[in-house]
């Protein structure tokens, strides 16, 4: 073939770069997107593929929120392992309560996720946990299975988010 080994492993070097480079540029559009997508489908008002790109017009919004969420976690991992996840718990809702309050900044979004996770990460993480039995099988299927499951995680995670919601409005009227 005459390929060298080298021009091979440059170019797959060159295309995961700039895959990355992309998936960051665009990756918090995308997200606010699919949270609009499953928000739709846990309140039944019609979730569609469009929604998927709905949130392209505040591509700031959702990049800075990428940016801002994995330079935070990353500085709490440097402490250790266990503050950076907990911190990912901490951060898990922003990209939701930054869909539902626009005027809202990355930055006010993420303050606000911690606040609405305070005291209910290890919810969320055994809602997570829940789910390992199906992760194992998804992995026996060569990840065929994650087609489905991952899907199946983002609409409970978002239903998690509803409950929450439902729960500190409950909450702030007895106050």
């Amino acid at each position: 073939f005459g390929v060298h080994f080298e021009t091979v492993v440059t170019v797959v070097i060159f295309a995961m770069t700039i895959w990355f480079i992309v998936s960051i540029i665009i990756g918090g559009a995308i997200t606010l997107g699919y949270v609009r997508f499953n928000l739709n489908l846990i309140d039944r008002t019609g979730a569609s593929f469009g929604d998927l790109f709905s949130e392209f017009d505040r591509f700031g919004d959702g990049f800075f929120m990428q940016i801002l969420i994995r330079v935070y976690t990353f500085l709490w991992t440097l402490l250790l392992i266990i503050p950076g996840i907990i911190a990912s718990y901490s951060y898990a809702m922003t990209p939701y309560i930054l869909l539902e309050h626009p005027e809202l900044s990355a930055n006010q979004a993420i303050k606000a996720s911690k606040e609405l996770m305070s005291g209910n990460r290890w919810r969320l993480f055994c809602l997570e946990f829940s789910f390992i039995g199906w992760t194992i099988l998804s992995t026996l299927t060569l990840g065929i299975g994650f087609l489905w499951l991952i899907p199946y995680m983002e609409a409970s995670k978002a239903a998690f988010y509803r409950d929450l919601v439902k729960e500190q409005e409950t909450a702030s009227e007895y106050l």
